[in-house]
């Protein structure tokens, strides 16, 4: 006799597979939902105890399926979870053992991830984002741009997210957001085109998503041409068009810098003979410059052959396709024109030289019969001079001089002699105002003469001249006396 004893285990069971399990109380029971659990609570004692169960403390009703020590847990769901506890009972007292149940539930996937809306909020505009999935994603971007792919799962525990590409751990520069169900590449282009994956795991098993990175390649494009060059005969060509595409839509040609341009060769088209047609030389030169007149040109009918030759043809042939060009036709229809001065008109103007006075006259446009016309009609004519310099009598004056008077002295240092200098009228001989020749330099009206060193003792002419005017005015030339008269 005495109080009850509980057999008891200190094991852990995980049950991910099997439709029911069975352990003994005090154990640590893990097991997957729908499974069917039966815990067992082994009394023994005298007297006979009494079994009660609870579950997280609360006592558990007879629908729980108890019997014999038994506590059947059927179906098991998330609400299952909890400590249950078997207390047996006697006259000698009570005794307590408990197991944990914790349901375990598979990584699965979810169809969103509240998390990634609000990175996308703080992401770039040209940044792509993507959910992983078990059958694989794609994604298809271009250089340089960012990316975030999220790994929507759930399970009982959390799963913990193990990210790999190409199936190998991340050695690339990333950043890993939200627990690690958010993987974000800064710039795509640090990658290759490759397969990335997440592996979610927990004790209940593993789920793997994957996701197909695409980076869009810049390339050249030859796929259009030009229009052909010509409709027919020798020389049609078409040439490549080079376009810079990613994925299929065209971009700026810069993109496309850093890749080798393919080498564009023109391609023949339409080289086949052409339909006959008219042919024409150019226009002779015209038979008038004005009033009227003809010019002509040569017409033929030719066919171009796809060798490059111009073969003859018969006029109807050309006829049925087009008709025929004229061969001439008027050119020069303006009427003639001239220029036509009238007389000059005066001479005028004041004379500082021989042709400094002007005179004018009109000129006018006309038609060769003597109609006025504008003077527009003129202009490629070389216009008359309507202003010219001219000559009058008034300007007919030239310098008039007479001859050397007498040196004063025979030597010495004080001769000099004059002369007379006057502005005459050609043709009058009589002077007039000076001003009227002054277009030309006035001739000197003095000089000095007979600059020649006199004999000793012999006073010249020109100094006893020079002495005896100082001696008026009362100055002294020598201290030597005079003997000459004054």
């Amino acid at each position: 006799a005495g109080k009850p004893l509980i057999k008891a285990s200190r094991a852990t069971v995980i049950n991910t597979e099997s439709p029911a399990a069975t352990v003994d109380i005090g154990s640590m029971v893990k097991t997957i939902q729908k499974a069917n659990v039966t815990i067992n609570c082994q009394v023994a004692g005298v007297p006979e105890a009494k079994v009660t169960w609870f579950k997280n403390k609360v006592k558990l009703s007879s629908t729980h399926h108890l019997r014999d020590g038994l506590l059947f847990i059927g179906n098991v769901s998330l609400s299952d979870q909890g400590l249950y506890s078997c207390k047996a009972a006697n006259l000698h007292g009570e005794v307590t053992e408990s197991s944990q149940l914790l349901v375990l539930e598979p990584p699965r996937p979810l169809p969103y991830l509240e998390e990634l809306t609000a990175v996308l909020t703080n992401a770039g505009p040209s940044t792509h984002s993507v959910l992983t999935s078990p059958s694989g994603t794609k994604l298809t971007v271009s250089p340089g741009s960012s990316a975030i792919i999220g790994c929507a799962v759930d399970g009982h525990p959390t799963p913990n997210i193990t990210w790999l590409f190409s199936g190998e751990p991340l050695s690339l520069r990333h950043e890993l957001l939200a627990a690690g169900r958010i993987l974000q590449i800064l710039n795509v282009s640090d990658f290759t085109d490759g397969e990335f994956s997440c592996l979610a795991q927990n004790e209940a098993g593993s789920l793997t998503q994957i996701m197909s990175l695409a980076i869009q390649e810049y390339r050249w494009s030859v796929d259009k041409l030009t229009a052909c060059s010509a409709s027919c005969g020798h020389r049609g060509v078409q040439l490549p068009l080079l376009r810079c595409l990613l994925d299929g839509a065209e971009v700026n040609t810069s993109y496309c810098r850093e890749t080798p341009k393919p080498s564009l060769q023109p391609i023949a088209c339409n080289r086949r003979d052409c339909p006959s047609r008219w042919m024409v030389t150019s226009w002779s030169p015209c038979t008038r410059s004005c009033g009227g007149g003809l010019q002509t040109r040569r017409v033929t009918c030719q066919r171009l052959t796809v060798k490059g030759s111009s073969v003859p043809m018969s006029n109807e042939a050309c006829a049925q396709v087009s008709k025929r060009p004229v061969d001439t036709q008027n050119c020069n229809r303006q009427p003639c024109v001239e220029w036509v001065a009238s007389s000059w008109g005066q001479c005028n103007g004041p004379c500082i030289g021989p042709r400094l006075a002007v005179q004018h006259r009109q000129i006018f446009c006309q038609t060769k019969d003597g109609a006025s016309v504008s003077s527009d009609q003129c202009s490629s004519l070389p216009r008359p001079l309507s202003t010219q310099n001219c000559w009058t009598d008034v300007c007919g004056v030239h310098w008039r001089v007479s001859l050397w008077t007498v040196c004063t002295a025979t030597c010495g240092n004080y001769g000099f002699q004059s002369r007379r200098v006057d502005c005459v009228h050609i043709r009058t001989n009589k002077p007039v105002m000076e001003h009227h020749c002054s277009w030309r330099p006035r001739p000197a009206n003095w000089q000095r003469c007979n600059i020649t060193p006199c004999e000793n003792g012999t006073l010249l002419r020109g100094e006893e001249a020079e002495r005896c005017r100082s001696r008026k005015e009362g100055r002294v030339i020598s201290q030597k006396r005079s003997t000459g008269p004054c």
